[in-house]
């Protein structure tokens, strides 16, 4: 996304001000935001052409101009989604908010071409799936078919779409099924390489397996997830943070099945039924620095949140990065059937 410092306004700018903005601008619009980057609006040349013809002077100022309900996309967006708001209404860039502040601005062509980044992809493949057996007993639980294709291929083809095709695959259980049908990934247009887990590494475990470390950022991702997750967006929230780690989190609600009997001081203070429980649960997707390596010990079991725990005690930050958009962790019978009912409607065929 392109930055918003050389196109920002404010209400009480002038005309002759908001002109010379948008003339030196790296687009074609000023947005209008408050002090807290609030997106108020957005200002093109034609309408300060307008307001010049309506009689506004130089020195008048923007307010009675400004288009107070643009187009705008969340950060949480996919890809065609956005896409699909600039075709719809014919625009060449669209601002980027979330929580209702503007972070930048998206320019639509860098979508419909995008550039192959340096940033590696780690994706953990090495599980058993024992929850899902009997579909497992002979199929790696990433390779089962979601839609009209394994779960892998799905992931690997929006990391692809982003410019993210340079990826490791942490392989264990029947490592050989997924070799065979990915190989070097030239098929698919990535780079594909593999690390072979000879025992439980845990969810970080195989990052001290890799025999280069990574000189940029780079995502890890469970191998049986199903998401929409903009990647790119991710990457840039990391950078702009300056977050040693980045954590994809979602609300995750939990309904206590009873009534709850609030105690204090041995009397009952409220009683309430059934009430739900709201947390921030790990989504199985992170954007890392590269010395975040140095603290995983070779070659040993070591799990995410025992890496994520170390960070914290050692001061580097580790942010959290809000999903809403869709998101599926299939790990049970359930939720492979729901993937399969879901998946046309989310993905496409």
């Amino acid at each position: 996304m392109k930055k918003i410092d050389d196109i920002k306004l404010h209400p009480g700018n002038t005309v002759k001000e908001a002109m010379a903005i948008i003339d030196r601008g790296s687009v074609q619009f000023a947005v209008i935001v408050d002090d807290d980057l609030k997106l108020l609006g957005v200002l093109t040349d034609g309408d300060i052409r307008r307001g010049l013809l309506r009689g506004l002077g130089l020195e008048s100022s923007i307010e009675s101009l400004i288009n107070k309900h643009p187009v705008v996309a969340n950060i949480n967006d996919t890809k065609e989604r956005i896409l699909e708001l600039a075709n719809e209404k014919k625009l060449h860039q669209i601002p980027i908010i979330s929580n209702g502040k503007l972070i930048g601005i998206q320019d639509i062509r860098e979508f419909l071409a995008p550039k192959n980044k340096p940033n590696k992809v780690i994706l953990m493949v090495g599980g058993l799936g024992t929850r899902l057996r009997p579909l497992t007993n002979d199929v790696p639980k990433p390779m089962l078919d979601v839609g009209n294709k394994p779960i892998l291929h799905t992931i690997v083809e929006n990391f692809a779409k982003y410019g993210y095709t340079d990826i490791i695959m942490c392989v264990n259980y029947k490592s050989e099924i997924i070799k065979e049908y990915f190989g070097d990934g030239d098929k698919f247009g990535v780079k594909i390489e593999y690390v072979l887990e000879n025992q439980r590494m845990g969810t970080a475990g195989a990052l001290s397996l890799l025999q280069k470390r990574p000189k940029d950022d780079f995502f890890v991702m469970n191998g049986d997830l199903l998401t929409n997750v903009n990647f790119e967006y991710l990457h840039e929230y990391h950078k702009d943070s300056n977050a040693c780690a980045s954590i994809c989190v979602r609300k995750y609600d939990m309904q206590v099945p009873y009534g709850v009997v609030n105690v204090r001081a041995n009397k009952v203070t409220s009683i309430e039924e059934k009430p739900t429980q709201s947390f921030f649960v790990s989504a199985g997707i992170y954007m890392f620095s590269p010395v975040v390596l140095d603290f995983i010990p070779k070659g040993v079991f070591y799990d995410m949140p025992t890496l994520l725990a170390e960070l914290l005690k050692q001061g580097f930050a580790v942010h959290p990065f809000f999903i809403r958009e869709y998101w599926l962790d299939i790990g049970k019978m359930d939720e492979y059937r729901r993937a399969n009912d879901e998946y046309e409607g989310v993905f496409g065929l």
